[in-house]
């Protein structure tokens, strides 16, 4: 069961930059729940952060297979990556660039973390029934 960093925890960025590379291949399930968790900012400022993948760790896609929409904001925001559409990605890793407008210094500060935790099959398929029901 995967259950890791793919941005350590109060990781604090000023510039664009992208995570070391995970291992995905030995999960038995594809999908994957993200939590990105911004505990600091300033205001007037963007944080966009993706996650891409990769058939062998070192050539990366150019699309992500997830990206969180933009945040301004502190807390705690959830999205499920599912790989199961992408049978050839075998590593994943997080990418993210900054902005900053309006008054004060023009370079920007977040201090965020981003964690990968697989979805075991068990609780995705009573998931996915309790859909149904409702739908």
């Amino acid at each position: 069961m995967i259950d890791t960093e793919l941005v350590a925890a109060k990781t604090v960025v000023s510039a664009k930059g992208e995570s070391p590379a995970v291992d995905v291949s030995g999960a038995p399930g594809r999908v994957f729940l993200l939590t990105l968790e911004i505990s600091e900012i300033i205001e007037q400022e963007s944080l966009d952060v993706s996650v891409h993948g990769s058939a062998d760790g070192a050539t990366w896609g150019a699309k992500p297979v997830a990206a969180f929409p933009q945040k301004f904001y502190r807390g705690e925001f959830l999205l499920l990556l599912d790989l199961t559409a992408h049978p050839d990605v075998k590593f994943v890793r997080a990418q993210w660039s900054v902005g900053r407008w309006g008054r004060g210094g023009e370079t920007p500060m977040f201090e965020f973390g981003v964690r990968l935790k697989e979805v075991p099959a068990d609780v995705l398929r009573e998931a996915t029934a309790e859909a149904k029901a409702l739908a």
